[in-house]
């Protein structure tokens, strides 16, 4: 069985939502290979099953005159930020069904095995992490995890070559890509990931990220010069996601 993965360019959040919604229901069938969705969202905040209003900081008019949706969405989590210039991935895939066939992984250049964690939620979670450290270290950043914390994060060392950063943030770890899922009754996985690139930051001034007060958001154009285009940033995301899901350790 093939993973199909699928570059949907910008597409706006309930669109998407809604394909995800589509692909599930046909993956839980068999009608579907398990499918990963690669794409952009026009501005827009979501928040997740943990979300609190009062991490969104900016009123009404403030997130007309910025053009910024809003959705309260089933995925975990609190409020995040989507937009031009993040890669946001949607892996749809069937994590609970308890006789799971071999995936193929197909790549532009080779057919690989792909392992599903079986109904080890926490563990996908860790391995849709792994998968942005590995691709952040084939583009020349040194990422990780936090102990008790979603996402993949940029340690103070990294982060002290932020320009646009505040002096006293670079002495902290800053996270440069949100995650948060859902596995839906069939045991289908919906939402995803969310790695910032090449975004407008000041965004991220709207809320209080993933509800995490005094917790630097940091990019890859933040870090790198040249920044890498969105399509080498796909492509390794793509070639890392298939590494780590073929590790059956």
């Amino acid at each position: 069985m093939n993973l199909n993965v699928i570059d949907l360019g910008l597409i706006e959040y309930e669109r998407a939502w809604k394909l995800q919604d589509q692909y599930a229901a046909e993956i839980a069938s068999g009608s579907r290979p398990p499918t990963l969705l690669l794409l952009e969202h026009p501005h827009v905040y979501t928040f997740g099953r943990r979300g609190h209003t009062e991490n969104l900081l900016w009123g009404e008019e403030q997130l007309k005159q910025k053009g910024i949706a809003v959705h309260w969405v089933d995925r975990g989590g609190d409020v995040t930020y989507h937009g031009p210039g993040q890669l946001v991935g949607y892996p749809l895939l069937p994590l609970g069904v308890q006789s799971l066939p071999t995936l193929q992984f197909q790549s532009q250049e080779t057919l690989e095995s792909v392992h599903i964690p079986q109904a080890d939620y926490v563990g996908y979670v860790r391995k849709l992490e792994k998968t942005i450290i590995t691709a952040l270290a084939n583009l020349g950043i040194v990422s990780g995890q936090r102990p008790g914390k979603t996402g993949v994060w940029i340690q103070a060392d990294v982060h002290s070559r932020c320009p646009r950063c505040k002096p006293e943030d670079r002495e902290k770890p800053a996270k440069i890509a949100a995650i948060g899922v859902k596995v839906d009754a069939r045991g289908v996985s919906r939402h995803g990931f969310a790695l910032n690139v090449n975004p407008d930051m000041g965004y991220w001034d709207g809320i209080i990220a993933c509800g995490l007060q005094d917790e630097p958001v940091v990019s890859l154009a933040d870090l790198l010069s040249p920044v890498p285009s969105m399509e080498q940033v796909k492509q390794e995301v793509v070639i890392a996601f298939g590494e780590v899901f073929r590790d059956r350790k």
